[in-house]
């Protein structure tokens, strides 16, 4: 693989000085601030303070032109010509929650049924499941073991009280990606509008509102290399408006569905990171999906009992899902302090159970107790992914020695 191209320099002096430390392999977590987008958001750190909502005076004209710049940008970048369907929020998970809560309470009088499916990201379950002990009804259909819906079953989960259908474009432990523009034909043929969270794929994979034919879409900065704290709802311009009840109240900010001063530097560096990312997402899929496979290859050449979880034609290039069969994941993270990789979404680690995500797949406990994530990003380099491999079979041939209770050590 001497033929893939150098990492893009993107970080800071104090990310490489931390990186001298450990080789970080968890961008599906959080990936770091690209240098061009700190460059265009330090400015507005010292300047244009102003609120944008202070429409009185110039400083705070100007914040809202700002403001207004960025929402257009962001637009832009996804597709969509009417800066209007852009609702700046503190993230994806805020976006969720807005979008599916505010939905479920707007249109309740037409029904109260919703789908999803069992392995979409918690800050889409979650809203789901506190709706349904609310007296909504939830259907979330199963996986494949690629990690995929069947069109057929959704089709079929579909009744005429349903009102919000809610699809990821791509997994945040596996990289399956959903056929999102697919489900989409198919509810809306149903007059039922369809959520996306895209968090994970934007930057990875295209993203069009208008290819995807999606009503709603979610998206974090710090996933596409932007900062942390800011994030977005798309809402497609609808005739008639298709109504959302604001989970935050106060001073009507973002055209009443978030109230609260916004962000202006974190909005102008989201857009930043939406155009970079527009730009370099081809080159940078491609590169980044070389490294994925040799380090599966070198991997999977010196190790036997290795799985590659999640679909082999529909997974982000970034991504990769390995459950070694005799090896405790949490023990074998434990093992590797010199690399940042996972056992799984963020969001969850704290619990200690196999991945949802996993089980859900259909993959036996022990091998989902076995798993981790290694999500590559735009600073990985060939010769990280090479010490990483080279350390992953260095301990897992050391822990498959260990005798366990009731196991013969691995031969």
């Amino acid at each position: 693989m001497g033929g893939i191209p150098p990492a893009v320099e993107v970080e800071s002096s104090a990310t490489n000085i931390m990186k001298n430390d450990v080789i970080y392999l968890d961008h599906n977590a959080s990936t770091p601030c690209d240098r061009r987008v700190v460059d265009a958001m330090v400015p507005l750190l010292t300047s244009h303070h102003a609120n944008p909502s202070s429409h009185q005076h110039r400083s705070g004209q100007q914040a809202s032109s700002l403001l207004s710049d960025a929402r257009h940008r962001v637009a832009r970048s996804l597709g969509s010509n009417r800066a209007s369907e852009i609702t700046f929020t503190s993230g994806a998970t805020e976006a969720n929650n807005l979008v599916i809560k505010g939905l479920a309470e707007s249109l309740r009088d037409r029904g109260l049924h919703l789908v999803s499916q069992v392995t979409e990201h918690p800050s889409v379950l979650e809203p789901l499941r506190y709706l349904e002990r609310n007296g909504w009804q939830l259907t979330l259909l199963p996986v494949g073991l690629d990690g995929r819906i069947a069109l057929e079953q959704l089709a079929g989960a579909l009744r005429p009280d349903t009102v919000l259908v809610s699809l990821m474009l791509a997994n945040n432990e596996t990289g399956t990606i959903q056929p999102v523009a697919e489900a989409a034909e198919l509810v809306h043929r149903h007059d039922v509008p369809i959520h996306c969270d895209a968090a994970q794929a934007i930057g990875k994979v295209a993203v069009d509102v208008h290819v995807l034919a999606v009503d709603f879409l979610t998206f974090s900065a710090h996933k596409v290399y932007g900062p942390k704290g800011i994030g977005g709802l798309y809402r497609r311009h609808h005739r008639p408006p298709i109504d959302i009840r604001p989970q935050l109240h106060g001073g009507g900010q973002e055209y009443g569905l978030r109230s609260g001063t916004p962000n202006v530097p974190a909005a102008v560096g989201l857009a930043r990171a939406l155009e970079i990312a527009g730009t370099d997402w081809r080159s940078d899929s491609q590169r980044i999906g070389g490294l994925r496979d040799l380090l599966e290859r070198r991997i999977m050449s010196r190790l036997d009992g290795v799985a590659v979880n999640g679909a082999a034609g529909h997974r982000l290039p970034g991504t990769s899902n390995l459950s070694f069969a005799g090896v405790d994941g949490n023990a074998l993270l434990a093992s590797l302090p010199d690399l940042a990789i996972s056992s799984g979404s963020a969001c969850t680690s704290d619990h200690s159970e196999p991945s949802y995500v996993l089980r859900a797949m259909g993959i036996a406990v022990d091998l989902a107790a076995a798993s981790v994530r290694i999500s590559l990003g735009r600073t990985t380099t060939e010769g990280e992914v090479e010490l990483a491999a080279e350390r992953l079979v260095e301990e897992v041939v050391r822990l498959r020695a260990i005798p366990r209770r009731g196991h013969s050590p691995r031969t």
